[in-house]
C-alpha cells in the first residue's frame, strides 16, 4: 500500500471536496470547543473583577483570537486529515487514535505558543524573555497545563473516533444513521452497481491465502477510489466484490457510474506494473448494472447499518454473475440503458436473457469502452 501515494494518477476531485470540506468542519468544531471554553472563563474571571490575558476586554482583540485560533485548528486539521491519516494507516485502531491524539496535542502547544509570542511581541511591543519566563511558571508549574491536555486530548478524541466511524459507513451515512433519516425504511431510485474481480478463484489457488488477501485489499482500493471520485456510495465489500450505488434523482448519477467504471480501469491499467512486480498478475473486473427503487433502512441490535434491499439490487447481482455466462465484462440493463445519455459509448444488445431467480426474461446489454 506505501506505492499508492506515488502510483495514483487520477486527479481526486470528489475525494479532495470531500477532505476539504472535513478538515473546514473540523476546523469549526475544535474553534467553537476552545471559544466557548475560553469564553466561559473570561466571563466567569470578570464577575470575579479578575485580570485579563491580553487584555481581552475589548472586542477587537477576542475577534483577533478568534481568527488566530482557526488559523491554528485548520493547521491541526490540515495535519489530522492529510499527513496523519497516511503515517497510521496500518496500526491498530487504538493505537492510531492514541497517536494522533498526542501529536496534535503537542501541535496545539506549539501554533499556541507561536501565535501567542508573535501577538505579545507585535501587540503588546513586551520584550519576548521576560514573557518566556512568565509563561513557563504559568503553563508548566499550574494546573492550567494539565487541564489544557485533558481538554485538547478528549476533544480530539472525539473528533478522530466522529471522522473514523464516518468513514467505516462511508462518508455521509453515519450521519443519516445519527439523524434518524432510515429509521424507517425508505424507498429510493438508485442505480446500483456490483463489481467483482475476473478469475479470483484461479489467483487465489496461485497466491495463496495471505497474499490473495493482500491482492484483494490493493484491488478493492483502487476501485474504491475510482468509485468514491465520482460520487458513489460504496454498500458494502463481500470478499472480491464491491457494491455501490448513486441516487438517480442527483445530477448526472449514471454518467457518474459510467465514469467510475472508466476511472476503475484505468487505475487499474496505470498500476499494472506495481501488481505485476508484487503479485505476478494484473487484476480485472467484470460488472453488472441496474436502475431501480431500493429500500433502505436500518438494521440490527448490538452492530447497526443500513441495508439496501429489492429487486433492483438482486437484478444487478444477477448481471455481474452473468458476465461470466455471457463472457461478457460489463451488462447493463434496459432500464439503466433507458435513463442514461450513451453517446460516446457502445452498448451491444445481448437480446432477452433468463437471469437465475426472475420469472420473467430482461433484455440485457453489453457495454464496451
Amino acid at each position: 500500500m506505501k506505492a499508492f501515494g506515488h502510483n495514483i494518477v487520477l486527479k481526486l476531485g470528489a475525494i479532495s471536496r470531500y477532505r476539504i470540506k472535513l478538515m473546514l468542519m473540523t476546523a469549526l468544531f475544535w474553534t467553537i470547543v476552545d471559544m466557548g471554553v475560553y469564553l466561559y472563563k473570561f466571563f466567569r474571571d470578570r464577575i470575579n473583577e479578575a485580570e485579563h490575558p491580553f487584555d481581552m476586554h475589548t472586542s477587537a482583540v477576542l475577534l483577533l483570537r478568534t481568527g488566530l485560533v482557526f488559523i491554528i485548528c485548520l493547521a491541526m486539521a490540515y495535519l489530522l486529515i492529510y499527513q496523519l491519516k497516511h503515517l497510521v494507516r496500518n496500526l491498530p485502531l487504538g493505537l492510531s487514535l492514541l497517536i494522533k491524539s498526542i501529536i496534535l496535542v503537542a501541535a496545539a502547544f506549539l501554533l499556541n505558543y507561536i501565535l501567542h509570542f508573535t501577538y505579545i511581541w507585535l501587540i503588546e511591543k513586551e520584550p519576548l524573555t521576560t514573557e518566556l519566563g512568565h509563561n513557563y511558571y504559568k503553563t508548566f508549574q499550574s494546573s492550567l497545563f494539565f487541564s489544557q491536555w485533558v481538554r485538547w486530548l478528549i476533544t480530539f478524541l472525539i473528533t478522530i473516533l466522529i471522522i473514523e466511524v464516518n468513514e467505516k459507513y462511508s462518508p455521509g451515512v453515519f450521519f443519516d444513521i445519527l439523524a434518524g433519516r432510515y429509521l424507517t425504511p425508505k424507498n429510493e431510485k438508485r442505480t446500483v452497481i456490483f463489481i467483482d474481480l475476473v478469475d479470483s478463484t484461479s489467483i487465489a489457488e496461485q497466491l495463496g491465502h495471505k497474499k490473495y488477501f493482500r491482492f484483494i485489499r490493493d484491488f478493492i482500493y483502487f476501485i474504491s477510489i475510482a468509485l468514491l471520485e465520482n460520487d458513489g456510495q460504496i454498500y458494502q465489500y463481500v470478499g472480491d466484490e464491491v457494491v455501490a450505488s448513486w441516487t438517480v434523482k442527483k445530477q448526472n448519477a449514471n454518467r457518474k457510474c459510467l465514469r467510475a467504471l472508466q476511472d476503475c480501469k484505468r487505475l487499474l491499467q496505470r498500476n499494472r506494473n506495481y501488481f505485476k512486480k508484487q503479485y505476478g498478475v494484473v487484476p480485472e473486473f467484470r460488472a453488472g448494472i441496474h436502475t431501480g427503487e431500493v429500500t433502505i433502512g436500518e438494521i440490527g441490535v448490538i452492530k447497526k447499518d443500513l441495508a439496501m434491499s429489492g429487486d433492483t439490487e438482486n437484478t444487478a447481482a444477477r448481471l455481474r454473475s452473468a458476465t461470466s455466462e455471457l463472457n461478457q465484462k460489463v451488462i447493463i440493463s434496459k432500464d439503466f440503458v433507458a435513463q442514461t445519455n450513451l453517446k460516446n459509448w457502445e452498448p451491444v444488445s445481448l437480446g432477452l436473457v433468463d437471469l437465475k431467480g426472475k420469472e420473467s426474461a430482461m433484455e440485457l446489454y453489453a457495454l464496451k469502452f
